[in-house]
């Protein structure tokens, strides 16, 4: 441990005790290296985030007192012994990161090396756990230990025009960015919306070239646009619809989206975001809605046919019965919210009827991170702001705060807020 840390006071942190709603400002030891793989982070910035609250209200059922959550951006001060030049055969941080390197954290550890890390899947790494948790401590403290550090960080050092980002930004790769840019590819990448998007019928869209059957009939121009609707305007369904929208706009796709939530403010941020966003593109069109009248309105634009995709931010059966009501035959319901232990709310004969495909699951944010970095880097207009009617982040606030904003937040009466564990 270098002598900077030894030198230093125990850390502030925020901790949340069991059995819930119950967070402190603690003073807790500052992290040691532990293992050669580890790295200690001095945070600069920590989110709040919607899953956070799965700790907060309990339901994520811990016994045991944690330091909160799993979204920080932050500077190296202390590495373990695998990090040195000469390492070979493993993932090139160890042999590139330095103390002193400003790093992301995805919201996940992933060793980098498995066979679910290899192939990209690094959401379920075989060492993969969540940080905010008693076992991996989170990033709501002025310190944290970050374990198979080489294959867990993403060093911003080597970002192209890095110093046009701002620092409230980058903390969204940590989950929310990703995690919506995730849904949109996962959606537009389906092999039930290809058809759409290389105006090629099924299976032909999804297969290598072959002889066309000149039974099908040429693309109507109804059969040429895509209809896809976002339940769930927190954060993560903001982050979504960017993110849709300049895939569908960048690939020149003709589109309706529909972006859903019964909270008139979520409602009103996201219409003023896409004032900013849309600018004058002509390929299709993007409205909001409440999920009173929601059904109604696709039916309306599909002549009662339905969505192609469904993309459920929210977590909750009730999301989840209304994607499926959305969606059309032969569509698909892409889920990326965090869900409890309920049941999935369809019957079996539900899904066949309407040959509906179901896609579930944590994003692989490590994997996601090019992609992600790619959009924060042209979107810094809404996604670089803090505290403007279109600005994803709401406030950057102190530690001292933290317990009446998890109680707002909770409640629904402020949206995303950073901490600044230093402030």
């Amino acid at each position: 441990m270098t002598s900077v840390i030894e030198a230093l006071c125990p850390q502030r942190a925020v901790r949340w005790h069991p059995p819930s709603y119950d967070i402190r400002i603690e003073t807790l030891p500052i992290p040691e290296i532990e293992h050669p793989d580890d790295a200690i982070i001095k945070i600069q910035l920590a989110g709040l985030c919607g899953s956070d609250l799965h700790v907060y209200r309990g339901t994520a059922r811990l016994t045991e007192p944690c330091i909160m959550g799993h979204e920080f951006i932050g500077e190296v001060v202390a590495l373990g012994t695998s990090f040195h030049s000469s390492s070979t055969g493993r993932p090139h941080l160890y042999s590139t990161l330095h103390v002193g390197d400003k790093v992301v954290s995805p919201f996940t550890v992933s060793c980098g090396e498995c066979h679910f890390c290899r192939v990209g899947f690094t959401c379920r790494c075989v060492e993969s756990c969540l940080f905010g948790t008693p076992l991996t401590p989170g990033g709501q403290a002025q310190y944290v230990r970050v374990r198979r550090a080489g294959g867990t960080l993403y060093s911003l050092q080597d970002i192209p025009d890095g110093s046009l980002l701002a620092d409230s930004s980058l903390l969204l790769l940590c989950d929310i960015l990703p995690t919506g840019v995730f849904a949109a590819f996962q959606a537009l990448s389906h092999a039930k919306t290809l058809p759409f998007t290389t105006r090629q019928p099924y299976p032909l869209s999804a297969s290598p070239p072959q002889i066309g059957d000149v039974s099908f009939l040429p693309f109507c121009e109804e059969d040429k646009l895509l209809t896809m609707a976002v339940i769930g305007l927190g954060p993560v369904g903001v982050c979504t619809c960017i993110a849709l929208l300049d895939m569908l706009v960048t690939r020149k796709l003709k589109f309706n989206v529909i972006a859903i939530d019964p909270n008139e403010a979520r409602r009103a941020k996201m219409a003023s975001i896409y004032s900013i966003i849309g600018g004058d593109q002509q390929f299709g069109e993007f409205q909001v809605a409440d999920t009173s009248d929601v059904k109604e309105l696709v039916a309306h634009l599909t002549k009662g046919v339905g969505c192609n995709a469904v993309l459920e931010v929210v977590g909750n059966t009730s999301a989840l019965r209304l994607a499926y009501e959305l969606v059309r035959p032969f569509g698909c319901i892409n889920s990326v919210g965090v869900h409890s232990d309920h049941a999935v709310p369809y019957k079996g004969v539900e899904l066949y009827d309407k040959n509906v495909s179901l896609d579930f699951g944590r994003c692989p944010v490590r994997a996601m991170f090019p992609m992600a970095l790619e959009l924060l880097l042209k979107r810094q207009d809404v996604l670089g702001s803090v505290g403007g009617e279109t600005s994803l982040v709401e406030k950057i606030a102190s530690f001292d705060d933290a317990v009446q904003i998890y109680d707002d937040f909770d409640k629904g009466k402020c949206g995303k807020v950073l901490f600044d564990p230093f402030k």
